[in-house]
């Protein structure tokens, strides 16, 4: 046993690092040949790779010792970069970033969809690259997480409560957050200034392995608008320590439009089966995109970046060259958002949505929209998205389709291509199950357009927006 150990972990010295790959990654070469993933190294590096895990056709490493730095590198602002998991590629500079995600996307669309594509349009980048999110999540915990350095140091390391990020694979350890460079002004002096009183009061922060603490979450949302909503998620009920945090933030911010709390006693904190209390202000804040504006709540669904989910929306537009006489089909359609942005240039907008409170939100913003000419559903997609439905509801010309991670069923694939549109505006935000669903409709559409647009800097994720036409 304690042989094949030893083979399995290998040190590979003076590798150059060579690509960024999927989730993050960053690549190498073996001198066998095959590929090495790296966590913690930029293209162009030249390191030696401490190896952990052998598969057949790859290695998963870290970089030990770094023998030249790349000229792709930048220094990252966030002194928490490398603990925190949320902007992996913070030491990559931005223009650097753009590059490998145009690069995935082509590669996912050629490789994965085997489609012939036009001339890409180059990647749409962030205006910022920074505090670019209207929607932050933080943990309370009790027992914070220990860098390296401080398990190994002898000192006292006094206070270990923290307000900040899971630790990335670890559902228990939360790391202390000072500073995060994800969203703008106040939501850093609030989530500093909570975590101080709530210290000086001697609350109790959240124990998640023993389920005991009051303070578990605290959500912060902020809008173009200039709205602000903080939500407290509290373990347990106490009214007089409640009022006493509630009173104290709604005082030091008066900025503040929407404060609100949930007394969440189950095993896990998601909110979604939970009753969310308004105790001052409204329960919403908005946001607003050409006039357009948007009832947002805590538990609405809304593009975390709101300057290029703008972006977004408009190419999506563009793409569907829409007249004003189209009948057009938005699946996937969340709170309506693309429906409603698209549909003063269509004749009528149908959207379809398996999430009954999207559907339930995205009614009530067309009608706060005066918008006549949209009709929402709610459903499995696979399920009602069927012939009854189109008999029903007519044959739309064009259809916009923004499914999740997972892209379209294949039923639902087969279904578009029995609708047979003229055009069909397909938005990814991940463009390998868009490019096998693309594969699967090769045969009918061909892609006429094709365009990445980054909503989060800093990390690996990207759109991707296609306009399939009729071959």
């Amino acid at each position: 046993m304690s042989k094949r150990r030893k083979q399995r972990k290998q040190v590979f010295e003076n590798v150059e690092v060579i690509d960024a790959g999927a989730k993050g990654k960053t690549i190498a070469k073996a001198p066998d040949g095959k590929v090495i993933f790296l966590p913690n190294a930029v293209p162009g590096d030249v390191v030696d790779v401490q190896t952990f895990k052998k598969r057949k056709a790859y290695y998963e490493g870290k970089a030990t010792v770094f023998h030249k730095l790349s000229d792709k590198r930048t220094e990252p602002v966030c002194e928490h970069f490398g603990t925190c998991g949320g902007c992996k590629w913070q030491d990559m500079a931005y223009e650097h970033q753009l590059f490998y995600k145009q690069k995935e996307v082509t590669n996912n669309l050629t490789r994965i969809g085997h489609i012939e594509l036009p001339e890409v349009t180059p990647i749409l980048g962030s205006a910022n690259p920074y505090f670019y999110r209207n929607k932050m999540e933080f943990s309370f915990s009790d027992s914070r997480w220990l860098t390296f350095e401080e398990v190994q140091s002898d000192k006292d390391l006094g206070d270990r409560n923290a307000l900040g990020f899971h630790i990335p694979g670890m559902w228990d350890k939360i790391l202390d957050v000072k500073k995060c460079h994800l969203q703008a002004d106040p939501s850093n002096a609030i989530r500093n200034a909570v975590k101080a009183f709530a210290i000086e009061n001697e609350f109790e922060f959240f124990n998640t392995r023993n389920q005991t603490g009051l303070l578990r979450t605290m959500m912060i949302r902020t809008s173009s608008t200039g709205d602000i909503m903080v939500m407290i998620q509290f373990f347990k009920d106490d009214k007089a320590k409640r009022e006493l945090l509630l009173d104290f933030i709604a005082e030091t911010f008066p900025e503040i439009t929407s404060l609100q709390y949930v007394i969440n006693g189950k095993a896990n904190d998601t909110i979604y089966d939970q009753n969310v209390i308004c105790y001052k202000g409204a329960d919403h804040i908005f946001e607003e995109m050409e006039g357009l504006r948007f009832k947002i709540n805590a538990k609405s669904f809304y593009q975390t970046n709101s300057a290029q989910a703008y972006e977004l929306y408009k190419i999506t537009r563009d793409f569907a060259g829409l007249t004003g006489n189209e009948l057009v089909y938005d699946l996937y359609t969340g709170t309506g958002t693309i429906a409603q942005f698209v549909a003063k240039k269509a004749s009528k907008v149908v959207g379809v949505e398996a999430v009954p409170d999207a559907i339930t939100a995205a009614k009530e913003n067309a009608q706060l929209n005066n918008i006549n000419n949209v009709e929402f559903f709610v459903g499995d997609m696979k399920q009602v998205f069927n012939t009854a439905f189109i008999t029903e509801h007519g044959q739309p010309d064009v259809i916009i389709t923004d499914p999740p991670r997972d892209g379209m069923h294949k039923d639902v694939v087969q279904q578009i291509l029995n609708i047979a549109p003229k055009k069909i505006v397909y938005v990814s935000c991940n463009s390998a199950t868009q490019a096998r669903d693309l594969a699967l409709m090769d045969a009918m559409y061909k892609v006429a357009k094709t365009q990445a647009v980054d909503m989060f800097p800093q990390t690996h994720h990207v759109e991707n927006v296609v306009l399939l036409e009729k071959r």
